[in-house]
C-alpha cells in the first residue's frame, strides 16, 4: 500500500472500496473516473471498471509523472526535476469523495492523490500540497472555509467557434428562460451528487452563467470545483451545448473568473468579524489579508496561470486588476464581504477576484494558505481600503496610496513567483520548478500570437 497514511489501513481501505463497488454495481455504475488537475490547469483522468476499484484503492493506477510539465496543447516542457519518458506514479482514489455522477449514467467519480511507486507522496501532487498546507495551518490553530465561484459561457456544440447558446441580457430573466431545462437539470444533478448550491444566475458576458457553492475545507472545496465543472460539461453535452471556462472566451470581452472566497477561524471563531479593525476585522484577519495582498503578484502565476488570463485581467471590468482591498469594492483584487446585519459572524469572508478557472484549485488554495500564514507570521497591517475604480486615479495618486497594477503578462507573474521566498518555500523546489517551467513555456508558446488567436486556442481547454 502507498504512503505511511495508507499502509496502516490498507486492508480497511480495500474492504471499503469493495463494499462501495458492490453498491455501485447494484446501482448500474460500470466505471470510475479518477481525475486530477495538472500544472497547466487541465483536468486529466484515468478510469477503472467498478470491479477494479478495490485494487485501485490498495495499489493505485499508473500515470506518467511527465504530465506535471504538459502544456495546454499537450506538448511537453521540462523542469530541473521533472520531464522525459521515465518513471511512473500511482493515482490513489479518495473514497471519501466517491460520487455517482448523476449526468453521466453508469459512471462514478473520485479525485486522486498521487504517490511514487515506492509509496511516497509525489512532490508535485497539488492535492497533497493543499492538504499539507491545511495541516500546517491546523498546527497553528487555524481552520479555513473556502469556495470557488464557477463562471462559464455556454456555446452551441458542433463548432470550435463560440456561438452563444442564448441571447438574453446580462442577469436577465430571458436568458434563464431560454435555457430553463438546462439550468434545471444542472441543479438536479448537483443536488443528487451532494453539492450544496447557493446561487445560479446569468452573468454579464454573452451566454455566461455563474454558480456558487457552499464553503468548506480547502481540499473539499477544490474537489467541489472539479465536480461542478464535470457536471456542467456533462449536462451541457446532453442539451447540445458546450461550456467554456476559459478566462477569455472572446478577446476584448468580459471573461470567466474563478473568484475565491475564504475565511479563517481560530477556535471556531471567524477572524473576519467581531474585531477592532476596519469593518470588524480582527488583527489576525488584517494580517492574513495583508499577507495575500503583499504576495498577489506572485500568486497571480498560480491563480491566473494562462496567457488568456491577462486578456481578462484588465481595469474597469470587475476583474481585480489592482493590488488593493476594499469593502464590497468589486474593482479591488481583494473584496471584503461582511454580510448582512446579524450574519457577519458566519458570513464575513475575503473574496479574491483576480483569479480564474485556468488555475489548479488545489495549488491555489495551498498557496493562499501559505500567504495567510506568512502575513500572520510577520504581523502585517493593511493599508487604507479603496473605494471606486482605481483606474480613475492618476499614477501619482496610485503611488501615494500604495496601489499597484498587478502583472499584465504571464511572464511578469512567473518572474514574481520566482522571486517569492514564502511561496517557493511552501511549495518546495520540485513543485515550484514545474510551475515555473510550464508558465514560461506557455508564455513563449503565445509570444507573437494575436489576442483573438490566444482566446480561440484556449477556449475549450479548461
Amino acid at each position: 500500500m502507498f504512503g505511511d497514511r495508507m499502509r496502516s489501513d490498507a486492508d480497511e481501505l480495500a474492504a471499503r472500496a469493495e463494499d462501495a463497488a458492490g453498491r455501485l454495481r447494484d446501482a448500474g455504475v460500470h466505471g470510475i473516473v479518477l481525475p486530477y488537475v495538472d500544472t497547466a490547469g487541465v483536468t486529466r483522468i484515468k478510469t477503472v471498471p467498478t470491479a477494479r476499484l478495490a485494487r485501485a484503492a490498495r495499489w493505485g493506477v499508473g500515470m506518467s509523472p511527465v504530465f506535471d510539465v504538459f502544456l495546454t496543447d499537450d506538448s511537453i516542457t521540462a523542469s530541473e526535476h521533472v520531464g522525459g519518458p521515465d518513471g511512473d506514479l500511482r493515482l490513489v482514489p479518495d473514497l471519501d469523495r466517491l460520487t455517482t455522477l448523476a449526468a453521466q449514467p453508469g459512471w462514478a467519480w473520485a479525485p486522486v492523490d498521487r504517490y511514487s511507486q515506492a509509496g511516497d507522496p509525489w512532490p508535485t501532487c497539488q492535492r497533497g500540497f493543499a492538504r499539507a498546507m491545511v495541516e500546517r495551518a491546523a498546527a497553528a490553530g487555524l481552520t479555513f472555509k473556502t469556495a470557488i465561484e464557477v463562471e462559464w459561457a455556454l456555446g452551441r456544440a458542433g463548432t470550435d467557434e463560440f456561438v452563444p447558446a442564448c441571447t438574453g441580457p446580462a442577469y436577465g430573466a430571458t436568458r434563464l428562460i431560454e435555457l430553463s431545462d438546462y439550468a434545471r437539470d444542472l441543479l438536479a444533478a448537483l443536488d443528487a451528487q451532494g453539492v450544496e448550491v447557493e446561487q445560479l444566475h446569468p452573468e454579464y458576458a454573452d451566454a455566461q452563467f455563474e454558480l456558487s457553492v457552499a464553503a468548506r475545507d480547502p481540499v473539499g472545496a477544490a474537489d467541489d470545483s472539479l465536480l461542478v465543472r464535470q457536471t456542467i460539461r456533462a449536462v451541457a453535452h446532453r442539451h447540445g451545448l458546450r461550456p467554456s471556462f476559459a478566462p477569455s472566451v472572446l478577446a476584448g470581452r468580459v471573461g470567466n473568473g474563478g473568484h475565491v472566497h475564504l475565511s479563517v477561524a481560530r477556535e471556531r471563531r471567524n477572524l473576519f468579524s467581531g474585531g477592532p479593525g476596519p469593518y470588524g476585522l480582527t488583527d489576525e484577519a488584517q494580517a492574513a489579508t495583508a499577507g495575500i495582498l503583499e504576495l498577489l503578484p506572485a500568486l497571480l502565476a498560480i491563480g491566473a496561470p494562462s496567457v488568456a488570463s491577462y486578456l481578462r485581467l484588465v481595469p474597469s471590468h470587475w476583474a481585480g486588476a489592482y493590488a488593493c482591498w476594499g469593502h464590497e469594492t468589486r474593482e479591488a483584487a481583494l473584496r471584503l464581504v461582511t454580510g448582512d446585519a446579524g450574519e457577519q459572524e458566519s458570513a464575513a469572508n475575503l473574496e479574491v477576484k483576480c483569479f480564474d478557472l485556468a488555475a489548479n484549485p488545489y495549488l491555489l488554495f495551498g498557496a493562499l494558505i501559505a500567504a495567510v500564514l506568512d502575513g500572520m507570521r510577520q504581523g502585517l497591517r493593511l493599508p487604507p481600503p479603496v473605494t471606486g475604480d482605481p483606474a480613475a486615479l492618476s499614477p501619482g495618486e496610485l503611488a501615494e496610496r500604495g496601489i499597484r497594477r498587478l502583472p499584465t503578462t504571464l511572464d511578469d507573474a512567473a518572474q514574481a513567483l520566482s522571486g517569492c521566498p514564502p511561496l517557493r518555500d511552501a511549495m518546495g523546489d520540485v513543485l515550484t520548478g514545474a510551475v515555473l517551467a510550464v508558465r514560461r513555456a506557455e508564455a513563449q508558446r503565445f509570444r507573437e500570437v494575436p489576442d483573438e488567436d490566444v482566446a480561440a486556442a484556449l477556449r475549450w481547454v479548461y
